[in-house]
């Protein structure tokens, strides 16, 4: 009876993680009857079959597509969310918060926001079969009564859709913004430009390419939904379910084998997510339990989910769908920001592993049973057809380097091609044999495409109302707003760089709590990346463009984990049963080296590869930076291989210091010169400081194997 209680009881509990990434990727409305059962599918799926058709088949004006993707988003977004999400009684407001049906009220509301949304597609397409049309082309800053009342519902519903996908901050923030524009010249002086009217709002905002329209929701139509795709397919055809088997079957075994399978299963995932809910589920499901089993406490084992699967938007290919839309602000190709982003993405993750490990000693954790654990090379090969896409993408990506659209089209038709092939394969290795398991195989692989499509339709919903609304915030900024957040950040700061990296990271980190990680992108690097590059030169630092978006970045997506909203943190909680602030806050405690790195390399580009041009160089930056990070893991967690002493402490901060910062100390101790060489790129001074930094490490890892008698204190 017990059991029985405690088995149900599990499964409410990961019936309520599901929950919580069902309704952070797609949509807190379960519908039960009416139309809705095929029209929400039906509506994502062919979103899904429209962008797949983009690359290679259908040749459009790029606004229109912008126009498409986002009525189909808006759409979505009315069909699945209620207007109230927790009613609390009356008849009228459990019917604004119905979630088992449509209600006419969001019908007509879907109806209107679409048609407001598709209303520039319908002009130009009118102007291309009628060159005689009088379309907004030949109108722009100078819109008709038209083009006002569309413009004017467009935005009304846009934050409408974006409060109910994303809660209230994005659409009270962008709400703010446009209030503003109108009221710019009412405002004290320090704060004033000339206020803009309505025809100029509509004319910037909703009939070009400057406003809702602009660079994110290009990104997110033509590049970001395909990788979505992608990454849903993948898991519909169980890769999820095959990364944990392949972490487990590597690590397991070892000391804190869960937590160390946890870390590799959600960085193999987070590869191809780009959604640290979305994979602190996938893979949550199985590491925490098992980790709560081998003796991690429940909420250090909720955060150790919660902070792999934050990290996971850092890994390359994906790295979120922000990663797009830097590449195309900064205006560089996609495989520079992968380039810039390894690093960072690579230690942050190594670290993490070490830091697990480091639990897992002073807890005296062991591994698993081998004889629990799934055998390596078995498992490999029974997978491989899921590890050939993602490679394949990153061919395509990297040596071939073709367009991320067109990379993430081949490899989606790649993964087609090969979920049939697979299940017709397992049905040639049934008892029935493929004869009599053809039929049943197919329509399994139609089944998990057709899954796939509809997932990809609804988790990008979120993205493409969270781009548009961005963009209204991005458009108020350069009506004149940009120069006075220039001074005002400037005037906070008292003109000390450092401090207005301090003004951002907190900005972002307090911003990401009610944002997607993408929307918190955009709205920081439209208000700070250009001021941190601007005000640097100013103080006489050059800081490049592509590391003042990362920094952004970086911090808007740990806001995931950030308490008390991390959404990340109450899935993982919800598996754990354990309290979503206390995991939020260790989860966040296992971060802090991801939070230190964008302010290292923005004062040590070495890190992101800028202007590093030798290979030689870039693995000892590498290596180094991996170092450092260990040392940092060990100073946080107050242990390396026994319990720090207080000089220990000194001495691993230097060590951190000295191998991720060595210019500054090279610099302070005025190194000469030392002569050049192929490998130190010019750059023989840092280099002996990293050297020396590394032989304070070894000796302080020395003298405490020797205190420990000896003995080995951990397996590794």
């Amino acid at each position: 009876m017990n059991e029985h209680v405690h088995i149900h009881a599990e499964e409410n509990d990961l019936a309520e993680a599901q929950r919580i990434a069902d309704e952070a990727e797609g949509g807190t409305r379960h519908i039960k009857k009416g139309a809705g059962t095929w029209l929400v599918p039906g509506l994502a799926a062919l979103w899904s079959i429209f962008q797949l058709l983009l690359p290679s088949f259908i040749l459009l004006d790029s606004t229109i597509v912008r126009s498409i993707h986002l009525t189909f988003a808006i759409v979505l977004v009315f069909l699945t969310h209620p207007m109230i999400k927790k009613p609390r009684g009356g008849k009228l407001m459990a019917y604004l918060g119905a979630r088992d049906r449509i209600t006419i009220l969001d019908y007509i509301t879907a109806i209107l926001a679409g048609a407001a949304a598709f209303y520039i597609a319908f002009e130009l397409f009118l102007y291309q079969i009628n060159p005689e049309f009088q379309s907004i082309v030949s109108r722009q800053g100078v819109p008709i009564n038209r083009d006002l009342i569309f413009g004017v519902l467009l935005t009304i519903l846009l934050l409408e859709a974006a409060r109910r996908s994303l809660g209230p901050a994005l659409a009270i923030v962008a709400f703010v913004f446009i209030l503003y524009s109108f009221m710019a010249a009412k405002m004290p002086l320090a704060l004033s430009f000339k206020s803009v009217s309505l025809t100029k709002y509509i004319s910037k905002m909703t009939i070009s390419t400057e406003g809702i329209y602009g660079i994110p929701l290009y990104v997110s139509a033509n590049i970001v939904f395909l990788f979505v795709l992608f990454g849903a397919l993948l898991e519909k055809a169980g890769a999820g379910q095959y990364f944990v088997d392949l972490a487990f079957s590597l690590m397991g075994r070892f000391r804190g084998g869960p937590a160390k399978a946890a870390v590799l299963a959600s960085g193999l995932t987070g590869m191809v997510s780009g959604s640290s809910i979305a994979n602190t589920v996938t893979t949550g499901t199985f590491t925490i339990p098992l980790m709560k089993k081998v003796g991690y406490p429940d909420y250090k084992a909720g955060a150790v989910e919660v902070a792999v699967s934050t990290n996971g938007q850092l890994m390359p290919p994906i790295m979120g769908a922000a990663a797009f839309i830097i590449a195309e602000t900064v205006n560089i190709p996609y495989i520079e920001v992968i380039k810039a982003a390894f690093i960072p993405a690579v230690i942050s993750y190594i670290a993490l592993l070490y830091i697990v490990h480091l639990e897992a000693s002073k807890l005296g954790i062991m591994g698993m049973p081998k004889e629990e654990l799934p055998r390596f090379f078995p498992t490999l090969l029974g997978g491989l057809h899921f590890i050939i896409p993602v490679v394949f993408l990153v061919v395509e990506l990297v040596v071939f380097r073709h367009t991320p659209n067109l990379a993430a089209f081949r490899a989606i038709l790649a993964l087609m091609v090969i979920i049939p092939l697979e299940n017709l394969w397992m049905a040639y290795r049934s008892d029935e044999g493929l004869k009599a398991g053809w039929k049943a195989a197919l329509h399994k692989a139609l089944r998990q495409i057709w899954d796939a499509l509809v997932s990809g339709g609804k988790n990008m919903m979120g993205i493409g109302v969270a781009v548009a609304a961005a963009g209204i915030i991005v458009g108020v900024v350069t009506f004149g707003l940009g120069g006075i957040i220039t001074e005002a950040i400037e005037f906070l700061a008292g003109g000390r760089f450092f401090l207005i990296l301090i003004i951002t990271a907190i900005s972002s980190l307090i911003l990401g709590m009610g944002l997607p990680t993408t929307a918190t992108y955009i709205v920081m690097a439209a208000l700070t990346a250009p001021v941190i590059v601007e005000l640097g030169a100013n103080n006489g630092v050059f800081f490049p463009l592509i590391a003042a978006h990362l920094f952004v970045f970086f911090f808007g997506i740990l806001a995931d984990d950030t308490p008390p909203v991390g959404l990340a943190a109450f899935a993982a909680a919800a598996i754990a049963k354990s309290d979503p602030i206390k995991t939020g806050v260790q989860g966040f405690s296992y971060d802090i080296r991801t939070a230190i790195l964008p302010f290292i390399f923005m004062f040590n580009t070495d890190l992101l590869l800028y202007q590093v041009k030798k290979p030689s160089y870039a693995i000892w930056v590498f290596l180094t930076a991996m170092m450092a990070m260990f040392a940092f893991a060990a100073l946080t967690q107050g242990y390396l291989r026994t319990k720090l002493r207080w000089w220990e402490y000194l001495v691993l901060l230097g060590v951190s210091f000295g191998l991720l910062m060595p210019h500054l100390i090279s610099e302070w101790l005025i190194i000469p010169f030392m002569p050049a060489h192929p490998f130190t790129q010019g750059r023989g001074p840092t280099i002996l400081i990293g050297a020396i930094a590394l032989l304070c490490f070894a000796l302080l890892y020395l003298q405490q194997f020797l205190r420990g008698g000896g003995k080995t204190a951990v397996r590794v």
